[in-house]
């Protein structure tokens, strides 16, 4: 008897039915679309070729895990249908009610939906928040590896990046672990999988181990030779390293395999950036590297107009400290002034001779150009404030940086600029900030990397380890653990070189230099020790090496030619000086006639001459009296510390 249509439907239904209750509690997708290679025991880790559409989050349980969500959805309904079917007279009753008489029942809606509403605005909000770092990695970092990887791996691009790439958001440290599920057929280059996720993820010295064996296939990657955890000056062998470093070449830390790093402000860089947020470590760099500079000789200016960043540089030979925006300002215009002397002098001298003997320009002179941000912005408030009229518009003090940047490594004078963010308008303009080939980035953005360092790429995630940086020169990032000294081991090795003289402290900063000496400058500076003396004619050169090192403004001179760099041998006495400031005073006498409105006392005045190590030192003696020039009281009474601030005496 042959089937009828009817028959026929009943049989595909029942066969339809007895598919679905198998595939229900199978925990199979009950369309029997296999979507995923989970199976009832264990999760799905990628998406089966040949799949098209969006693939839901459940595809990728267990069986188990589905099927026990199912039971227990039907048990929930079951119940709910249990409790009205107990009661279906107060139901019926509740219907009419609300039938008669709806107003309560809107009014009790319209409460309940405006409270669902509201619960559901903050709960989305707060899911939003508390979200947000996670959904910024998945966007800069796994989404973009597991686009590189999907192909090599013979993976669908649908497969959700998280159920195979287990990538810690702290990934870039020293102890982190990625694991990264592969497919079991094993069919894929090894090789390239390997240097996609060096690439992707900008990781360096790694190593990679691989399961191959079973079900459970995947490669863990670490790292394999870090930076030290931290770096201190009583670590084994750190001082000896100091020591052995190069004069022009000071220490910044350590890298991978504890590999020196370190920058040759002759060889790849005259200028150094710096770019961190707050507490990124931006003063334990500049001390680490500045305390060397001046332990080889090299004389110190440093700039800082939150007066307390160096504390550590006060008193410190060869370190002048300017903290108000005046003094940055005149620092800069005479830094500028000297750097073209010493071009005058470098121009004169034959390149052989420069080559061999650097020196003979004058000392090293390193900028420490603290928070160029605020600094910036002040010298330009400071000059409209000043500025008369014919006066040039831009700040003479701005000017002054941008041609200190542009000189050559041959004059010696290197510029440490820290910025929060270094942005061309910042440091005055994109090809100002191009001088600083070397740039050290500490807790960076991607935006930061990007705008400083564009050339290196892939951009390292950041680290989040104190004292953790990417030194970038020469379009090569390496990462960093950065040498941290404190302020009193800085000052100790800051003076324990050339201008300790045998002497250390505060004592040496006030020993009175001779009268005559031509490396004595005006900004009460102690000067380095002499470079060997030059073999050919001595006598001829020393008016020309005592003018160019010397960072005191020239006296009013008939003019001379630019060629002629001579000045008059030095009075043993001093003579009367047009500008007040230039006077040579005893200490009553400079309290009665210039600072009784600036100092409580000419005790105070005394006090201070034999405890404070900024106190100026004396130029003259006169008898058993030592005498000052007016103008350096003047500056001392000015910046000293005040009773609240966090300077110390």
């Amino acid at each position: 008897m042959a089937q009828t249509k009817f028959d026929k439907q009943v049989e595909d239904t029942a066969e339809s039915v007895a598919f679905g209750i198998g595939r229900f509690l199978a925990g199979r997708p009950m369309d029997g679309e296999r979507k995923t290679d989970a199976t009832f025991w264990r999760k799905g880790t990628r998406v089966l070729p040949k799949v098209e559409g969006k693939v839901s989050r459940s595809s990728y349980r267990a069986g188990w895990q589905r099927l026990v969500f199912r039971i227990s959805w039907l048990a929930a309904a079951g119940e709910g249908a249990y409790l009205v079917g107990s009661h279906p007279d107060t139901s019926a009753h509740m219907v009419r009610d609300v039938w008669e008489n709806p107003d309560p029942a809107i009014a009790a809606a319209e409460t309940g939906g405006i409270a669902v509403a509201s619960a559901a605005a903050v709960g989305g909000v707060a899911y939003g928040l508390l979200t947000r770092k996670r959904r910024e990695f998945m966007r800069e970092w796994v989404t973009p590896l597991h686009e590189a990887l999907a192909v090599p791996l013979g993976m669908s691009e649908l497969t959700d990046p998280r159920r195979y790439l287990h990538v810690p958001r702290d990934f870039s440290d020293d102890d982190a672990q990625i694991r990264i599920d592969v497919p079991t057929h094993m069919r894929f280059n090894e090789d390239l999988v390997a240097d996609l996720i060096v690439k992707k993820l900008a990781l360096e010295n790694v190593s990679f181990t691989w399961r191959r064996a079973g079900k459970d296939t995947h490669v863990i990657v670490k790292k394999r030779k870090a930076p030290p955890k931290k770096l201190s000056l009583s670590d084994p062998g750190v001082r000896e390293i100091l020591a052995k470093m190069p004069e022009s070449a000071p220490l910044i830390g350590l890298g991978s395999g504890k590999k020196k790093v370190s920058v040759d402000l002759d060889a790849d860089s005259p200028h150094v950036l710096i770019s961190a947020g707050t507490g990124g470590g931006k003063s334990t760099i500049l001390r680490c590297i500045t305390c060397q500079f001046i332990h080889n000789g090299a004389l110190a200016f440093v700039l800082d107009f939150k007066r307390i960043s160096h504390t550590w540089a006060r008193g410190v030979p060869g370190v002048t400290y300017c903290r108000d925006i005046g003094e940055i300002h005149d620092a800069l215009v005479r830094l500028a002034q000297e750097g073209r002397r010493r071009l005058s002098l470098a121009e004169d001298l034959a390149d052989d001779v420069l080559e061999k003997e650097p020196w003979r320009v004058g000392p090293r002179i390193v900028i420490l150009l603290e928070e160029v941000n605020a600094t910036m912005a002040q010298l330009k408030r400071y000059w409209a404030k000043i500025r008369e009229s014919g006066d040039p518009k831009t700040s003479p003090a701005i000017d002054a940086l941008a041609e200190i940047l542009f000189m050559g490594r041959q004059v010696r004078l290197h510029v440490l600029l820290v910025a929060q963010s270094a942005t061309a308008n910042a440091v005055g303009g994109p090809a100002m900030r191009e001088n600083f080939a070397t740039r050290i980035l500490v807790r960076y953005t991607l935006n930061a990397w990007r705008m400083l360092v564009p050339e290196v790429s892939p951009i390292p995630m950041a680290s989040e380890h104190p004292g953790r940086v990417q030194v970038v020169t020469r379009g090569r990032a390496q990462e960093t653990q950065v040498l941290n000294l404190s302020n009193a081991e800085a000052r100790e090795w800051a003076m324990s070189g050339v201008h300790a003289k045998g002497e250390t402290g505060p004592t040496l900063h006030k020993t009175p230099a001779p009268a005559a000496d031509p490396l004595t400058d005006a900004w009460n500076t102690s000067a380095t020790e002499l470079p060997p003396a030059p073999a050919v004619d001595p006598a001829a050169d020393q008016d020309v090496l005592a003018d160019a090192w010397s960072l005191t403004p020239p006296a009013p001179a008939p003019a001379v030619g630019p060629g002629d760099t001579t000045v008059p041998p030095a009075s043993p006495a001093p003579a009367p000086a047009a500008d007040p400031d230039d006077a040579v005073v005893g200490l009553r006498e400079a309290y009665e006639q210039h600072l009784s409105e600036s100092v409580a006392s000419l005790k105070a005045m005394r006090w201070a001459r034999q405890n404070d190590p900024d106190f100026p030192s004396p130029v003259d003696k006169r008898g058993a009296e030592f005498l000052y020039r007016v103008g350096d009281l003047k500056k001392w009474a000015r910046n000293r510390p005040r009773a609240g601030t966090t300077d110390p005496g």
